[in-house]
């Protein structure tokens, strides 16, 4: 009795065990993409002023193809495609707003903080959506598109249009994720500047 008790023991709690860890199911993907700032804050650097002062980058917005950790490919005029084996490690959204969150604060040594940090009290926000992030199957070329929008309290509204492409020489993963890192620090260094 004493030896069909711990059995049962056993198997209820390898019963708990197999329901939080997964054996089986998909394969995880050999590894994952994230955007990496050409220019970055050195370590202990400290940017200090007024909330209503900051610059405050929303998250942008993006269209629905680009809402999840995919990579998005063009195959045609009407069609899209996710390309194998490219999982980012968070939406693009979010990579590319600390992208630009870094640039900024470390090109123009400015302050910048994010809505939630600013607690709704900012003058000035750099707000947009992000249009393309994805590669063109047929010619191989990944395309970033931001369009960004310039809000200062008493100024007029700015809306601006920044787009940079490269070349891959495969629709695969890793060349893909490289070209779109450098595409999206070219387009962040303009916005940097535009911002100022």
């Amino acid at each position: 009795m004493i030896n069909i008790s711990k059995s049962l023991g056993a198997l209820a709690l390898l019963s708990c065990v197999t329901a939080c860890v997964s054996f089986g199911g998909a394969e995880p993907p050999p590894f994952l993409l994230s955007l990496t700032p050409d220019t970055q804050m050195e370590a202990g650097a400290v940017r200090s002023g007024p909330k209503n002062g900051a610059l405050v980058v929303r998250l942008p917005t993006t269209p629905q193809r680009l809402n999840n950790l995919r990579v998005p490919v063009k195959t045609s005029s009407t069609g899209i495609a996710y390309l194998k084996e490219a999982t980012w490690v968070d939406k693009p959204a979010r990579l590319f707003q600390g992208l630009l969150i870094e640039t900024i604060a470390t090109k123009n040594d400015r302050l910048v903080l994010t809505a939630t940090q600013a607690s709704g009290k900012a003058d000035i926000y750099l707000a947009g959506e992000l249009v393309n992030f994805g590669l063109d199957g047929p010619s191989l070329t990944v395309t970033v598109t931001y369009d960004a929008v310039k809000i200062r309290n008493g100024q007029p509204v700015e809306k601006r249009r920044f787009e940079a492409s490269e070349t891959v020489f495969a629709a695969e993963a890793a060349p893909v994720g490289e070209a779109l890192n450098g595409a999206a620090n070219k387009v962040i260094s303009e916005v940097a500047d535009w911002v100022g």
